[in-house]
């Protein structure tokens, strides 16, 4: 498993990192981490935010004590705009909203987040994108980085993601819940596959300044191709 390379120089890295890949590594330190994967590479990187692993898109990386000072205020005083792409359960019928609700660990519940009165300030921004029968796409700005935050605000207003096996009601899509009875599998295929088996999210967009010359620079990801799949039945189902 390796990333997209979509921005290099001697200050920091811009990644687009694919879904299943962790962002840095784990406590047993067994499975492979795009940090791991770029300081390989490069050396030195330093860590300036981060994805979950079944979450695909853009990071960035700073590549001295510097750039990792700079873009970490930037992060820290919410001047850099992620933007994502979120496939949601059920119909939004509104255009756009705001959810404003403190995110803090489950209370008891390990590795899983809620909304709790002593939590973190969490603020996401959301725009419709695309509807669908049963499902719709938005485009979500978030200008605070909590774990889970896209994940747990929508759930927490109704709409879950389409794909998430903590916060959602399917860890997987299937092709057969879009056509019902008509679907049927190959000739050579017993069981069905998935279209989708990881949360339906990823970070399509990023802008912020350059840690030297302070210029404004925005990236952009193009959906993965287990995303774009999906969506494509959807519009012909819808």
């Amino acid at each position: 498993m390796t990333y997209e390379l979509l921005h290099e120089d001697e200050h920091l890295l811009v990644v687009n990192k694919p879904a299943g890949l962790l962002t840095i590594p784990d406590r047993a330190g067994t499975k492979e981490s795009l940090l791991g994967l770029l300081e390989r590479r490069y050396g030195k990187v330093f860590v300036v935010h981060r994805l979950d692993r079944e979450t695909s898109g853009i990071l960035c990386f700073a590549r001295t004590p510097e750039a990792h000072r700079h873009l970490s205020i930037q992060f820290e005083h919410h001047t850099a705009d992620k933007y994502y792409f979120a496939l949601l359960d059920g119909e939004l019928h509104h255009e756009e909203g705001e959810i404003d609700k403190p995110i803090g660990e489950h209370p008891t519940i390990p590795g899983k987040m809620a909304i709790v009165r002593n939590g973190k300030p969490s603020l996401t921004f959301y725009r419709l994108a695309e509807r669908f029968h049963r499902f719709t796409l938005v485009e979500v700005l978030i200008k605070t980085g909590r774990t889970h935050q896209i994940r747990v605000h929508f759930q927490t207003i109704g709409y879950s993601l389409a794909v998430d096996a903590l916060y959602g009601r399917r860890a997987a899509f299937y092709l057969s819940e879009i056509k019902g009875k008509t679907y049927k599998t190959g000739k050579h295929t017993e069981e069905e596959r998935p279209l989708m088996e990881r949360t339906s999210l990823h970070a399509a967009r990023l802008r912020l300044d350059h840690p030297a010359t302070g210029e404004r620079m925005e990236f952009k990801a193009e959906l993965p191709k287990d995303f774009a799949a999906l969506l494509k039945q959807l519009r012909k189902w819808t």
